[in-house]
């Protein structure tokens, strides 16, 4: 039996282009990016998880990052609408996924602004960040859609970051592992624990104790250990020159 279903997205040929916002462009190696998102893939599935292509988007060099596209609570999928233009015709593709999959489908319109990476769901709260990407209208329309589920949505202001989900992520537990001084942490329901890792902060619950995380947090994959869990560990250098990190290359559709 599986846990669900794991929507990613093949990585662009166009991917070296992809939008860089708070560092410094550096090289992309396309090939070695693919060969480390096929090994993205084997670890989901190997987690349990029932690995589903979203329809390519060559034309948009952004798109592996398939987590900003689309929202997923229980079972319904809130369609966004990024912050940035140029990634808008993204969405296509994920909703056909989350269509198929069975899943109810709402959108957030204009002019509200969403990425799916400002979105951290945590139980029966859901932390969303405000920054570059993400708009107050957004927030609010989203807030709307999660309230049918019985969700609370709390809004917290970011700083020199690109996603709230950059900044913290968590546990299983609803443990927060996080970079504080990126995020205004005063609304924080859950405790939080500080990382010394930059990817530290990024990590995915796969189910049981499994918690998939990246290569370069060597020292927050201990941590992990340490704390009960069972590290999952992929190489995804490539990404991280992209801003990118593990939680925002896949959508996880649990098993109702």
């Amino acid at each position: 039996m599986t846990r669900g279903t794991a929507l990613v997205r093949r990585p662009s040929a166009r991917l070296a282009e992809g939008l860089v916002t708070h560092i410094e462009r550096t090289d992309v190696e396309v090939e070695r990016a693919r060969r480390q998102h096929d090994a993205y893939r084997a670890a989901l599935a190997d987690a349990g998880w029932q690995v589903r292509e979203v329809s390519p988007a060559d034309h948009c060099p952004d798109s592996v990052f398939v987590e900003d596209t689309v929202v997923v609570c229980d079972d319904l999928a809130v369609i966004t609408r990024p912050g940035a233009p140029q990634r808008r015709p993204e969405t296509a593709g994920s909703e056909k996924a989350v269509r198929e999959a069975g899943l109810e489908v709402v959108r957030v319109a204009a002019p509200g602004t969403l990425d799916g990476g400002d979105v951290l769901q945590v139980g029966s709260t859901v932390y969303v960040g405000e920054g570059g990407r993400t708009n107050g209208e957004g927030i609010a329309q989203l807030g709307a859609h999660l309230a049918t589920r019985g969700r609370t949505v709390l809004p917290v202001p970011l700083r020199d970051v690109l996603h709230l989900k950059s900044a913290v992520t968590a546990l299983p537990d609803g443990t927060l592992l996080a970079l504080p001084d990126l995020f205004d942490t005063t609304g924080l329901r859950h405790p939080l624990r500080a990382v010394q890792e930059e990817t530290g902060c990024h990590v995915v619950p796969l189910g049981d104790d499994l918690v998939l995380l990246a290569a370069s947090a060597p020292r927050t994959a201990a941590l992990v250990a340490d704390l009960g869990f069972t590290p999952v560990v992929v190489d995804i250098s490539e990404y991280e020159k992209l801003e990118g990190c593990v939680t925002c290359l896949s959508v996880l559709i649990p098993r109702a």
